[in-house]
């Protein structure tokens, strides 16, 4: 790509700027993994420039993120934990960002969505399990929206104060030519891999040493001595106890441990 290339490709950026804004923010909160940050800080710089306009971008933005949290809401209600899984594959994140993102759902309410976007593993998973906590659509609506433009304005205020500085980026990206290509195209699969990885390493971790419901009632209709920790808590935890267990969160279990007996199997029961 030359020089004369990049100015085109720019001035593509310029006219279709609310457009591209509105397409990319609504992919990255629908849970496809294309970081909005980099566009998000052009359009801070074309504002900067006067190639776009401050309200009209962040009415982009604005829209296309309550457009995706507005479904994954409606989802995390009518579906519950299952959305929430599936959230969570979706964006290469180990499961435990479920637990992560309900703790924190639970110390903060809904203050934490005006925060969620810079975060990767809250972003993806707040808006439903907001709605599997049966919060009003309303009020999910309005702080899910001032997070949004939070978080828009934020890296267009970034963009904006060091445009000249992302000027200089596109000049020496021009001298790189399609060799920039490469290296994007490679850091970002290089990314997705090293997230896929971690995730089979995580998945591997869990296979070991599993059991299934089934096998554990029959292991306890056979009256065998098993210490059963029930380790559920926050949105997940169920005020039904298996006869014997006993119910620690996760946070706790080291400090707990000293609780638990050594002369038995341990059974550890999550979600």
């Amino acid at each position: 790509m030359g020089h004369a290339e990049m100015v085109r490709t720019l001035a593509f950026v310029e006219r279709h700027g609310y457009a591209l804004l509105f397409s990319w923010v609504l992919a990255e909160q629908g849970a496809i993994p294309l970081p909005s940050a980099p566009l998000l800080l052009a359009a801070g710089a074309l504002i900067h420039t006067g190639g776009l306009h401050l309200v009209p971008v962040l009415l982009c933005c604005l829209g296309a993120a309550l457009l995706a949290d507005t479904i994954w809401f409606a989802l995390g209600r009518s579906l519950g934990r299952q959305v929430l899984g599936l959230v969570c594959r979706l964006s290469l994140e180990p499961d435990s960002c479920v637990r992560r993102t309900e703790n924190a759902f639970l110390k903060y309410g809904l203050k934490s969505l005006l925060v969620a976007k810079f975060i990767p593993g809250l972003n993806t998973v707040a808006a439903p399990l907001a709605g599997h906590s049966r919060i009003p659509y309303a009020r999910f609506a309005l702080f899910d929206g001032a997070g949004a433009v939070i978080w828009s304005g934020g890296y267009v205020a970034a963009g904006y104060v060091f445009s000249q500085q992302l000027e200089l980026v596109v000049v020496y990206a021009s001298h790189l030519g399609s060799h920039l290509l490469v290296v994007v195209a490679a850091a970002f699969a290089g990314w997705i891999g090293w997230k896929f990885i971690q995730r089979r390493r995580f998945l591997k971790q869990l296979a070991v040493g599993r059991i299934t419901p089934l096998e554990l009632q029959e292991r306890l209709a056979k009256g065998e001595e098993l210490l059963i920790v029930d380790l559920r808590s926050g949105l997940a935890a169920d005020p039904a106890l298996i006869p014997g267990a006993i119910r620690i969160s996760p946070e706790e279990l080291v400090a707990r441990g000293p609780e638990i007996p050594r002369d038995r199997e341990i059974i550890l029961f999550c979600s």
